[in-house]
């Protein structure tokens, strides 16, 4: 499968290296991030001519996986995210609905067996297609202090609810 996204003059090809299995199956009732998804188990199932590149993995705790969103909406640049009723710029969210539907989620690596990774906080649909994964590493990806714009607004008690999609 060749995922394809064209550029004003050029073509940008991925090729999956891998798919997500995940008990999640109807978008509607999943997770909206890895957060309230926790501790939901999952695996990465890398495909053979890739096994080598998942040398060293195993030590670290955290991956970031980019994904295809492949069963996402058309593409809009104005949205209304999970957790508003206000209508945003789609690079403000984290909405699926975006000109290049790629996503990204911080998981935990359980372990590694062969060319399988077990995963927990599993916020991806089943059979998603897995376009990169990168380690992890706190030194680089936080930076103290952040600023979280208009979700700062959210309370955790309805980040919670919403991001759960409990009624």
């Amino acid at each position: 499968m060749l995922l394809t996204m064209r550029a004003e003059k050029n073509d940008i090809v991925f090729r999956p290296i891998g798919v997500v299995r995940s008990p999640h199956t109807d978008p509607s009732r999943t997770p909206i991030q890895p957060r309230y998804a926790k501790d939901t188990e999952g695996r990465i199932e890398i495909y053979p001519q890739y096994e080598e590149g998942l040398t060293d993995v195993e030590g670290f705790s955290h991956i970031v996986v980019l994904f295809h969103l492949h069963r996402a909406h058309r593409a809009r640049l104005m949205v209304i995210p999970f957790m508003d009723t206000t209508p945003r710029g789609v690079f403000a969210t984290r909405s699926p609905s975006r000109p290049n539907p790629i996503g990204m989620s911080v998981v935990r690596l359980l372990r590694r067996e062969g060319r399988v990774l077990h995963i927990a906080d599993v916020d991806m649909l089943d059979g998603t297609p897995v376009i990169d994964i990168k380690p992890h590493i706190a030194r680089f990806d936080v930076d103290d202090p952040v600023s979280s714009g208009w979700q700062e607004r959210i309370t955790e008690e309805e980040a919670d609810r919403l991001g759960r999609r409990a009624a």
